[in-house]
């Protein structure tokens, strides 16, 4: 039974860490997509000169935080009026 409990928080941290590190080249590929490719100087490579003459994904984070912000607001509001009906 000890062994199993150890087993599963080994499992957890794994998971956890697996997540941070997701999200973190999540956020710094976005980082570059939206913001660092616009201020380094024209490349050859087409990738590279794809990302940094789009302008979609500079404007895409930025305009759905307030669709977020309310998203989240709206769902406390309904678990709230759940709770207390």
């Amino acid at each position: 039974m000890v062994f199993s409990r150890m087993r599963l928080s080994e499992t957890a941290t794994f998971r956890g860490w697996l997540f941070i590190l997701m999200g973190s080249v999540s956020f710094v590929g976005f980082l570059f997509a939206a913001v660092i490719s616009k201020l380094l100087p024209l490349s050859a490579n087409p990738i590279i000169s794809a990302i940094q003459n789009d302008r979609y994904y500079c404007f895409l984070v930025p305009l759905t935080l307030p669709i977020l912000v309310s998203a989240v607001y709206f769902h406390w509001l309904s678990m709230k009026m759940f709770k207390h009906a």
